[in-house]
């Protein structure tokens, strides 16, 4: 079977995240313990122990959960689980899928989207900026209401989740004006998520220019597995267009079914999320209802069982 490893991004976390496969796991420890080294702290021990502020903070998310992303890979190699054809990643997870794909070396990593996480909550002060979860509207709609409700401020559509889930960001207060106007369209839900940082709209270019100046000294190498962007759900090889892309990406929206529909396309039978809980393993199947594609999440010991048992019986 062709199967996809997809990776999820910021708000897959949580406390204790991977604490109960890792007792029987040592690689998880092993991977944490290299992560850890190229932070100068303990991130297993925060992944583990909290508090809830600390790992939710952006520049410690964004390396816990490629961390998790990576050891979960590792694993999964190291039980003989079919490698995947095709690998691609939500927002933060493209850079876990680089890193498995051979593109990045992983503690160049881990100390690169810490200093990512820094870089966008610098960009814009805690309080100004906001972002939306949209449920019920199509996109047209979506994006309609945000060019209305701008009034001069920022205000954008930048995760195109599944079909009528789109999640907007920008200035609070256009944020806010968003939200009603998408609400009056007949949204089942409007609502503000916990986070001050408005990814992927246009106020993150500025940390994208940052972003820019470091990627200039890291070496990246072509992906021995295929790898395709969410930033415009193409197949992409060449180290400087993968480079320029991840600038683009933190001020540009994450196309996500587009991305799920074009993985499919490229022959994949089966989508297997590689890291903790179910984020995008719920939208895949919202975005594609055939049941004969396997939507698969591996976070535990019973979810990486039934994965690798699907791989054997096909």
């Amino acid at each position: 079977m062709s199967v996809a490893f997809v990776f999820p991004g910021q708000g897959s976390q949580s406390v204790g995240m991977l604490g109960s496969l890792a007792a029987g796991e040592p690689l998880i420890q092993s991977t944490f313990a290299q992560a850890s080294q190229a932070l100068g702290y303990d991130l297993w021990s925060l992944c583990q122990s909290g508090p809830d502020t600390e790992l939710n903070a952006t520049e410690r998310t964004q390396p816990a959960m490629l961390a998790a992303g990576v050891a979960m890979w590792r694993i999964w190699q190291s039980r003989g689980g079919a490698e995947p054809t095709l690998m691609s990643g939500h927002s933060l997870g493209e850079f876990t899928a680089l890193v498995c794909a051979g593109v990045l070396e992983f503690e160049t990593a881990v100390a690169l989207v810490a200093f990512r996480g820094k870089a966008m909550q610098e960009a814009v002060p805690a309080g100004n900026g906001a972002m939306a979860a949209v449920l019920g509207l199509d996109d047209a709609d979506v994006e309609q209401a945000c060019t209305e409700a701008a009034q001069g401020g920022v205000v954008e559509a930048v995760n195109y989740n599944a079909p009528g889930q789109v999640v907007i960001a920008g200035e609070t207060a256009a944020v806010q004006r968003a939200i009603e106007a998408c609400k009056s369209r007949g949204a089942k839900r409007a609502i503000a998520l916990p986070v001050s940082v408005p990814s992927h709209s246009r106020l993150m270019r500025g940390a994208g220019q940052r972003l820019d100046e470091r990627l200039q000294d890291i070496d990246l190498q072509p992906p021995r597995i295929a790898y395709v962007s969410a930033v415009d759900s193409q197949p992409h090889t060449d180290p400087q267009d993968i480079r320029n892309l991840l600038v683009r990406q933190l001020s540009s929206p994450v196309r996500w079914a587009d991305t799920v529909r074009a993985i499919l396309a490229g022959g994949a039978r089966s989508i297997v999320e590689c890291g903790p809980g179910k984020v995008l393993t719920a939208l895949n199947r919202r975005i594609e209802r055939d049941k004969s594609i396997a939507m698969l999440a591996l976070e535990d010991e019973a979810s990486f069982n039934t994965a690798l048992q699907g791989e054997k019986n096909v």
